[in-house]
């Protein structure tokens, strides 16, 4: 039996309330979220740092987004996620001034937002509905695909509040640090697995 995500309603957006989010286009790249100041962080080392291979060098992510241990200086406790939509960095705040960070893909302009969550549900291989918004915006788009591999959502989902966005993965890692989504948070299916194991449901989640 299929699991079905529980009734949400879709969060605000600055550009149309009723364009709905959480699930991801194909088509788009490029652009940034209106300039927020970035969480003040450092590297401090590298952390199982695995590079995506790929032939292409267009699927080449950046080392900057792989996996890192960095100083975290700001006032979260321990346990909350901090999204940095500008910088596309995923945080995890850690003990003795540090942070698990991870590379993201972001909304793309008009499906970017901020404020304060908390994860609601998660999810493993999870299955993909396209809402009627994103439907009639992509009419080519398969009305229900079923969790895997090929699946656009990745490894693993994380709810956020009563809404449609999620932390998830993706089958594409190579549009880690763009913004490319329809107001979701990607991450590589090897981080967001990573993830997934490290917050429970309940856990806050900013986005800046």
């Amino acid at each position: 039996m299929t699991e079905q995500a529980p009734p949400v309603q879709y969060a605000a957006n600055a550009a149309n309330p009723n364009l709905g989010g959480g699930f991801i286009e194909f088509l788009f790249n490029g652009g940034r979220a209106p300039p927020r100041p970035p969480v003040e962080m450092a590297r401090v080392e590298p952390y199982a740092a695995q590079p995506e291979v790929s032939a292409n060098p267009a699927q080449q992510i950046d080392p900057k987004f792989l996996k890192q241990v960095v100083e975290y200086h700001g006032s979260e406790p321990p346990g909350t996620i901090i999204i940095d939509t500008p910088q596309r960095f995923l945080l995890l705040v850690q003990e003795r001034g540090t942070a698990l960070r991870y590379g993201i893909g972001v909304g793309k302009p008009g499906f970017a937002w901020a404020g304060e969550k908390k994860i609601t549900a998660k999810k493993e291989w999870p299955d993909w509905t396209p809402p009627p918004e994103m439907l009639d915006r992509r009419p080519d788009l398969p009305h229900f695909m079923a969790g895997g591999p090929e699946n656009p959502l990745g490894a693993r989902a994380m709810y956020l509040g009563s809404t449609l966005y999620r932390i998830h993965g993706s089958n594409e890692p190579w549009t880690i640090g763009q913004a490319v989504s329809s107001g979701c948070i990607r991450m590589r299916n090897q981080d967001v697995m990573d993830l997934y194991d490290r917050v429970k449901v309940g856990t806050k989640v900013v986005v800046i």
